[in-house]
């Protein structure tokens, strides 16, 4: 073996928990990690312990055709293990994936429960090391819907548009994202406890049924409303990125509305009530977008297209600021309340815009009021 390298044993390889794990163990330069399923063969298994610094057991059963599978599956697999380590007089660092249920007396809950007596008495008899998560419900991406996650099948369901059936809308379910679940695991590499402990994954969230599909599906309706999450949030962050997950392949796409005449077209792209709102716009050559000022309402502009004049004048004076920009430059532009502006495309082709406003369109508070970039001196000055 090689002094270098932590030899690592996952079970349960193949699983959701499992397949985020190994990913993550595969990408460390400081570990060797053998995953383990149910397609894999004991011996397979029982000669990778002998040579294990740590084991992470994620193996089990949650839903059995038969009962009696519970107790097969999840108390006699993990006492199978310790029986081999302690004949083996191997004592590697386990991590287990146990679950809340392991403090009721359901079949999935006591076989949990008889699981973590058996690592605990090898614990004990060994002067060897276990920690044990008693996870909450798990979302994130890859889990599988219609199976015992709520939350995978509220997203694959309402990404692609089918109906489902909430049969509690204020039942409260707790939840770990799974990335807080693999970072929490990693950190047992570098733990030096002694004994068996139980650990927590953090952050944990609680939320009622209803408005978790609420919440779910107003990430549907994002791409019409174009409302961006709250993702200061992080569970909402956590949230929808698990819900993108479930998008059809053939759904990553959408069109937005845009609005066309003589001067070009534009189209609203994203909008957050603390952030605002952006809008792209493409305009034809020698058109002049804008003479507006606001009073409140800020902007940002950016060509990322073509070639422009951006002009400003202070609503009581005269003098007129010009900035020249171009796609190449990917320069920002401020437009200072109190200002009326106007951009130019002074190129041959198309200017393509960035916009963005400190707050979102309203018909009913515009804040946005026309005003020719050249006051009535000026224009009498150029007749």
């Amino acid at each position: 073996m090689d002094s270098d390298f932590r030899q690592v044993v996952v079970t349960g390889a193949k699983g959701f928990i499992g397949r985020h794990l190994m990913e993550a163990l595969n990408r460390r330069p400081d570990v060797k990690v053998q995953g383990f399923d149910i397609d894999s063969s004991l011996e397979a298994l029982v000669e990778a312990l002998r040579e294990t610094d740590v084991v992470f057991h994620l193996a089990g059963i949650n839903r059995p055709e038969r009962v009696e599978e519970y107790d097969e599956g999840n108390h006699m697999f993990t006492k199978k293990i310790c029986s081999f380590l302690e004949k083996e007089e191997r004592i590697p660092l386990v991590v287990f994936s146990s679950s809340i249920q392991a403090k009721l007396d359901n079949p999935y809950g006591i076989s949990k429960r008889r699981a973590e007596n058996e690592l605990k008495e090898w614990v004990e008899h060994n002067e060897s090391r276990a920690i044990i998560f008693r996870l909450k419900n798990v979302f994130g991406k890859w889990c599988r819907p219609n199976y015992n996650s709520v939350v995978a099948t509220f997203c694959h369901s309402i990404a692609k548009g089918l109906p489902i059936n909430v049969s509690d809308t204020d039942k409260k379910i707790e939840l770990v994202y799974i990335d807080d679940v693999v970072s929490a695991f990693i950190n047992c590499l570098d733990s030096h406890s002694e004994g068996w402990e139980y650990r927590e994954v953090f952050p944990s969230f609680t939320i009622i049924l209803g408005d978790l599909a609420r919440q779910i599906e107003n990430f549907r309706k994002s791409r019409k409303t174009l409302f961006v999450p709250e993702l200061d949030n992080p569970f909402i962050k956590r949230l929808y990125a698990t819900y993108l997950s479930y998008l059809d392949k053939n759904n990553f796409a959408y069109k937005l509305t845009t609005l066309t005449d003589s001067r070009g077209a534009l189209a609203e792209f994203l909008k957050q009530n603390h952030f605002g709102q952006l809008f792209i716009s493409r305009t034809k050559p020698g058109v002049t977008r804008g003479n507006h000022f606001h009073h409140t309402k800020a902007e940002k502009f950016l060509v990322v297209e073509g070639k422009a004049i951006i002009r400003f004048r202070k609503l009581d004076e005269n003098e007129i600021i010009e900035y020249k920009v171009s796609g190449f430059e990917f320069r920002v532009l401020d437009i200072p309340p109190g200002y009326t502006h106007s951009i130019e495309n002074i190129g041959p082709n198309d200017l393509i815009t960035i916009f963005w406003a400190s707050e979102i369109y309203d018909d009913s508070l515009p804040d946005s009021y026309p005003l020719a970039l050249l006051n009535n001196h000026n224009m009498d000055q150029k007749k």
